[in-house]
């Protein structure tokens, strides 16, 4: 008997997010960074489709991504630690719209993981909870339960200790210079900052706050400094995450797009608007 399969493709949004700000407190005796940052939700992202399968365990990815064995794919390794932990036998054939570029700081790879196991959680028909599902994620990234919460929110710990803080209404112009920055190469350098005074949330102001790794990938790759350099003439602007991405604030998404529309051929770019709740939380109430 074959395989039963749902095969109508339902795609699940996978947004991306920025860090408004990034400050490194210090290292904890396990090597992660004890940091502050502020994760503000965006509504442009990947997406993701699963076809179900009931009679079958399998999970694979419909086509695999470009240079990413699904063993090492994140969208994989979470689809069978959900399995894993919840006994599930039904299995799965992943479809992924990629849009969002690798390496560049705005979370693509775990906004994946994150969609992924928000996802098969409700079409598995596994019942974890939301908190527990945050914490099959944090064993999969940092930045995985920010997006299983999909709020925009402070973020203290190695990223894990969330407060939802919903920020004014922007619009942000995010560019890539096409580099590919190595989060552990920027974590592992001698030269990152890990002194940065905490603050309290209550007194954010983006003015106020930097990106610890921004001047570090900036030595490192003259794109990211040249990108940061054009930016700031129009907007401020800053670094998200480790990069390679920058961004520039606007509160009006006309200026952005024309801003966009100067920029150099070489940098991808899009303009995205600042959200409060992510459209992954959006779709999975729908769904119920």
């Amino acid at each position: 008997m074959n395989a039963s399969v749902t095969t109508q493709k339902d795609w699940w949004p996978s947004p991306a997010k920025l860090n408004l700000f990034l400050h490194i407190l210090g290292r904890y005796e396990n090597g992660y960074h004890q940091l502050q940052s502020l994760f503000q939700m965006l509504d442009y992202g990947d997406s993701l489709a699963f076809a179900v399968s009931t009679d079958n365990s399998e999970i694979k990815m419909d086509k695999p991504l470009e240079g990413v064995p699904d063993d090492e794919n994140l969208i994989i390794k979470a689809a069978r630690l959900l399995a894993r932990k919840t006994n599930c036998d039904k299995g799965a054939v992943i479809s992924l719209d990629k849009r969002l570029p690798m390496g560049g700081g705005i979370g693509g790879g775990s906004s994946n993981a994150a969609t992924t196991l928000v996802a098969l959680n409700y079409l598995w028909d596994t019942g974890l909870s939301e908190d527990e599902l945050a914490g099959l994620g944090l064993s999969l990234g940092a930045d995985v339960p920010i997006f299983v919460r999909g709020l925009t929110a402070f973020a203290g710990g190695i990223g894990e200790d969330i407060t939802p803080a919903p920020q004014p209404e922007q619009y942000f112009l995010v560019a890539n210079p096409n580099v590919h920055v190595s989060t552990a190469e920027v974590f592992t350098s001698e030269d990152l900052p890990r002194n940065t005074p905490p603050i309290r949330w209550e007194d954010y102001e983006f003015e106020k706050t930097w990106n610890d790794c921004q001047q570090l990938v900036a030595n490192l790759h003259p794109e990211v400094a040249n990108l940061l350099q054009w930016l700031v003439h129009y907007a401020p602007s800053r670094m998200t995450g480790t990069g390679a991405c920058v961004f520039a604030t606007f509160s009006d998404y006309t200026l952005a797009e024309q801003v966009r529309a100067k920029m150099p051929e070489a940098w991808q770019s899009f303009v995205a608007k600042g959200v409060n709740r992510s459209p992954l939380l959006d779709k999975l109430k729908q769904q119920r």
